[in-house]
């Protein structure tokens, strides 16, 4: 069925060959490739970028992603051309997803495998994630020619950032007390590689621990990173 479908739309064909011959660093790739240089490429998401010599612990790479995810979200609001608005909206989507999804496969069980309390930690956090998860899922379909685009995206972060306070304040100070700098530099690095294989959109109904999220995740990912070819994304922070 596939391989018909493709024969009957040489157009899409056409168009398909011309992103992956001009299009190097869309997301697809992206990230991988922005954590080795501090500029932005064109067609690459901006702000995807983290520096080989920025701090390698775990809370450091979450509290970068946060501040991305707060600078996107103020580009939303104050973008004056609705193209512009597109733009940082798929970019904020695309961080908030990966970074979401990462934090409960690699943060939230050693939370729960280290800290005390641990558990109770991370059931509330990924009872937050849901609710972020189900206002990022109605977010990203929307246009900003929709009345709701912009209440809807306040909604969303007022959830997000009283989540993203309560980590930084309690969860993450929690999870560096209990471990050493080289543990959790290791899950620094599992936290990044995991952002490079994980779903680009939100999937709310999807499990929300490993192993599940991770298999179901791997299904969806690919889908997700052959229509992010297809839309549009800051080339400039």
């Amino acid at each position: 069925m596939h391989r018909q479908a493709l024969r009957m739309s040489p157009a899409i064909t056409q168009q398909v060959r011309h992103r992956l011959t001009n299009t190097i660093t869309r997301p697809f790739f992206a990230s991988s490739i922005r954590f080795q240089s501090t500029q932005t490429r064109q067609g690459t998401p901006a702000g995807a970028t983290m520096t080989a010599s920025a701090a390698t612990r775990v809370s450091n790479r979450i509290k970068h992603d946060h501040e991305e995810l707060r600078e996107y979200y103020n580009n939303i609001k104050n973008a004056q051309r609705d193209d512009d608005k597109a733009k940082w909206q798929n970019q904020f989507v695309w961080e908030l997803a990966r970074h979401s999804v990462a934090e409960e496969i690699v943060v939230y069980p050693a939370m729960e495998k280290h800290i005390p309390n641990g558990v109770v930690m991370a059931e509330k956090d990924r009872s937050e994630h849901q609710q972020v998860k189900e206002k990022l899922y109605e977010f990203q379909s929307m246009t900003p020619a929709d009345p709701t685009f912009l209440p809807t995206i306040d909604s969303l972060w007022g959830s997000l950032s009283q989540h993203i306070q309560e980590e930084e304040q309690d969860d993450l100070p929690a999870l560096e007390k209990v471990i050493d700098a080289d543990a959790s530099g290791a899950l620094a690095r599992s936290f990044d590689r995991t952002k490079h294989f994980v779903p680009t959109r939100s999937h709310p109904s999807a499990p929300d621990r490993p192993p599940y999220e991770t298999a179901v995740g791997m299904m969806a990912t690919p889908l997700d990173k052959l229509r992010d070819m297809f839309r549009r994304f800051p080339e400039d922070k």
